[in-house]
C-alpha cells in the first residue's frame, strides 16, 4: 500500500461503524463530500453521513471494482452492498456507482464526489419502487 489510493481503497473496503472516526486519516480536515443526497464540507459532516449509513442500513459495505489514477485524482468504481433495516426484503441489495476523488499534497481526499443512480435505490423500496419503475417505463415509450 504505497500509493495513497491503495490506502483509501483499503479504508473503504474495510470500513466498520467503529472505524468511521478514523476516516480523518484519509480525508483532509476541510474535505468536501457530494452524492445525490448530500453536499457537505468538513470531517464532522462526512463522518455523520457514514454513521447515518450504518444506523440506517444492515451490513453496508463497499467493494471497489476498478480504479483509474492520474496524478492527484482518481476514479473508483464500486458495488455498494447492504440490507434495509426498515424494510425486511430478505435479500442483499446492490447499487453500482463511482467516486471521483481529488487528493491534496498529503495524499488525503480533498474532494469526494459520488455518482450513482438514486432511482436504483428507490426501485428497491416498497410502494415507491413501483412508482419509479412505472415512471421509467413511461419515459421509454
Amino acid at each position: 500500500m504505497n500509493h495513497p489510493v491503495d490506502r483509501i481503497v483499503h479504508a473503504f473496503e474495510t470500513l466498520t461503524p467503529d472505524g468511521v472516526q478514523a476516516l480523518d486519516a484519509i480525508y483532509a480536515a476541510d474535505a468536501r463530500f457530494m452524492d445525490p443526497f448530500n453536499d457537505v464540507r468538513g470531517m464532522a459532516a462526512i463522518q455523520h453521513i457514514f454513521r447515518h449509513m450504518y444506523a440506517s442500513l444492515e451490513q453496508p459495505r463497499f467493494l471497489i471494482t476498478e480504479r483509474i489514477v492520474q496524478g492527484q485524482q482518481c476514479f473508483l468504481t464500486w458495488e455498494f452492498r447492504f440490507g434495509f433495516r426498515r424494510f425486511k426484503l430478505g435479500q442483499e441489495q446492490c447499487i453500482w456507482g463511482g467516486s471521483h476523488l481529488v487528493l491534496n499534497e498529503a495524499g488525503q481526499i480533498a474532494l469526494h464526489r459520488d455518482y450513482w443512480d438514486a432511482a436504483a435505490l428507490y426501485d428497491k423500496l416498497p410502494l415507491v419502487g413501483g412508482v419509479t419503475r412505472w415512471l421509467r417505463k413511461q419515459a421509454r415509450q
